[in-house]
């Protein structure tokens, strides 16, 4: 494995943690980044993501979370760094909901430390929040709270420390399968690679113009609220939670400086034409529908926001990931279109993909996020 020279190409939420896994897997290993480590411009931005192990999206990732859990926790035994902060995480909303549903086939099947609690307790034990009586909540104990930009600087940090090559502020002009491999060309230099991982979030369907009308970047809106009572909202007495069955998907994350509470909202806020030309204004009516789910539901807080930051991701039309080979020869590699719901994947997306490239294969299930599902 040794003489395997594998590239990056993005080093964000998922190129940091495949550049670091290569990197402990002996791999020779190159990092392209367009911008500086950890930049604002996608979606590893807004300072925390929730972890959460009862997934609303599909029983299928649970062993995929339970996976990343573990890699998060190894990341932060060998870099010394706080990332993951296991406070739990609730999901709130009609029993009768299909993404409820889908939580609590999640802890059934997957055995998750859990608790369910109606309306009456869960507001009882979570006065932050308000519950309409056919409402539930379900407290996933395995959950919590990740830092994103810290952990796409520590993953990336270490990858070096490992061997690793990052080249910042470097823009990948043009990637190319020759007879031997993979030729990339970047600021005006060619480097040759047996194998080519593309990472890039928003500009994906840049790279992959076959799937430009599958996946589409789109602007994401994150909102942060005051309170009078700032300690309601520590990490210690408010977990991470998501939020369904209201006018908007939300979800929110404790005051983990002790100053503001971010309750955000999962839809997005229009397609993005041109990535590097990401419009950062939000006009008051955009937001709208979050402030009226904040006075809705969370009466300690202030339901206009003190604090707004603007970022992007890709979305797919089935808001599932693009997560394989995307070349005949098999040596150029997509994860890609993570549609909102991929910071907590990442270490173990960064495992998949050290496992593609140096072995063609993953013990990981991941046939639900082929390319090959929109292959023209």
């Amino acid at each position: 494995m040794s003489n395997l020279k594998v590239a990056v190409v993005g080093v964000g939420s998922m190129g940091s943690m495949a550049l670091w896994q290569l990197a402990k897997a002996g791999v020779e290993a190159v990092g392209f980044e367009q911008y500086g480590l950890a930049h604002e411009r996608s979606a590893a931005g807004g300072e925390s993501r929730m972890f959460r192990t009862a997934y609303m999206e599909g029983a299928d990732y649970v062993p995929m979370l339970k996976a990343a859990r573990c890699l998060w926790q190894e990341l932060e035994a060998e870099t010394g760094q706080s990332l993951l902060t296991l406070n739990g995480a609730l999901m709130i909303g009609p029993k009768s909901d299909e993404r409820i549903a889908n939580v609590i086939k999640s802890v059934e099947e997957f055995d998750i430390d859990h608790e369910v609690l109606d309306s009456t307790e869960a507001m009882e034990r979570y006065p932050q929040h308000w519950l309409e009586p056919d409402e539930i909540a379900v407290l996933d104990r395995e959950g919590g709270v990740i830092r994103p930009e810290m952990a796409v600087f520590t993953a990336a940090e270490r990858a070096v420390e490992l061997g690793a090559q990052l080249l910042e502020n470097s823009h990948v002009d043009s990637i190319s399968e020759t007879e031997s491999g993979v030729r990339i060309s970047a600021d005006g230099i060619d480097y040759e690679f047996d194998k080519v991982i593309v990472t890039a979030g928003p500009w994906t369907a840049r790279v992959f113009p076959q799937f430009s009308n599958y996946l589409v970047p789109r602007k994401i809106v994150m909102t942060w609220y005051l309170s009078k009572r700032l300690g309601d909202y520590s990490p210690e007495n408010f977990p991470a939670f998501g939020r369904v069955g209201g006018e908007i998907h939300t979800f929110g994350i404790p005051a983990l400086e002790g100053t503001m509470t971010k309750i955000g909202s999962v839809a997005t806020f229009g397609d993005v034409e041109i990535p590097e030309d990401l419009h950062r204004d939000v006009e008051l009516t955009e937001l709208g529908a979050i402030n009226r789910e904040v006075a809705r539901c969370h009466p300690g807080l202030k339901s206009t926001p003190s604090r707004i930051s603007v970022h992007m991701d890709a979305y797919t039309v089935d808001e599932h990931a693009l997560v394989g080979p995307v070349s005949s020869s098999g040596n150029v590699f997509v994860l890609g279109g993570y549609s909102g719901h991929g910071f907590k994947l990442a270490p173990v997306m960064g495992e998949i993909a050290k496992d593609l490239a140096t072995t063609g294969a993953t013990s990981h299930s991941i046939a639900h996020l082929s390319p090959e599902r929109f292959a023209n």
